[in-house]
């Protein structure tokens, strides 16, 4: 049987006895209080338990907060310690670098030096023995190309003059490409000119089994008797590491 079915259930009346309905009442009334206030006092603890929890729970929370800002703190000021670190020693080592880089170019700039003294020395030497009367192939370049490159001098002239002064240069500049052209043309044919010579003494070496070593100025001679031109370029470059290349015209009978 329940509670509920306790309390509704109707007291039974002792036989022979009076029933104070009064006092019944009171007893109910006052054991209905008392339940209520149990009621009331566990609810009552019940929350008091859960405030505390909820207040240690949030001092947790506040705790693991501060103890987390803490630890971003100490890690901030380490990575703060390191790119400093890092930093200077990027510094520290583009300053030696920069300290090699001028010490090599002190260097270097100090053996130039000494090597342009004594090839200065050694020029004006050579320019003694020489008597200043020769001039290299590159003082001579540069006379002729002072002597070609004249100033202009057109600031006074009028439209006119300035389009006949255009015109005078335009033709002077397609007249140097032309010789350019042709000079490159020559070149070409007498570089073809010695090679097919060579190959003609070759194969006249192989047929006749002697070798013939003209001199160089007796190479136009041979030029003509091989059909092959009349000069040699003063520019091509004979193969001197071959064995007695040009010399005084002599016959080996073959082995």
């Amino acid at each position: 049987m329940s509670d509920t079915e306790e309390v509704l259930a109707a007291p039974k009346i002792p036989d022979g006895e009076k029933v104070d309905f009064d006092d019944i009442h009171k007893k109910r009334q006052n054991k209905d209080l008392n339940e209520l206030q149990a009621l009331i006092d566990a609810h009552f603890e019940h929350r008091k338990k859960e405030e505390e929890e909820l207040i240690a729970l949030k001092d947790r929370i506040e705790k693991r907060r501060a103890e987390r800002a803490e630890q971003q703190r100490i890690r901030s000021e380490k990575d703060k310690e390191r790119q400093a670190r890092q930093a200077e020693e990027k510094a520290r080592r583009e300053e030696d670098s920069m300290k090699r880089m001028a010490e090599d170019d002190m260097k270097k700039k100090k053996a130039l030096s000494n090597m342009g003294s004594q090839y200065s020395s050694y020029l004006a030497k050579a320019d003694q023995k020489r008597g200043g009367k020769k001039q290299t192939e590159r003082e001579k370049k540069k006379k002729i190309l002072a002597d070609r490159r004249k100033p202009l001098n057109i600031d006074h002239l009028n439209e006119d003059k300035l389009k006949e002064k255009a015109k005078e240069l335009w033709e002077w500049m397609h007249s140097l490409e032309s010789e350019k052209f042709d000079y490159g043309e020559q070149l070409k044919k007498q570089k073809y000119e010695v090679i097919s010579l060579r190959n003609r003494i070759d194969e006249l070496q192989k047929q006749t089994g002697v070798r013939v070593i003209p001199d160089a100025k007796d190479l136009p001679h041979y030029c003509q008797h091989f059909h092959l031109g009349h000069h040699m370029p003063r520019t091509t470059k004979l193969d001197t590491s071959a064995p007695a290349l040009f010399t005084t015209p002599k016959v080996h009978p073959k082995s």
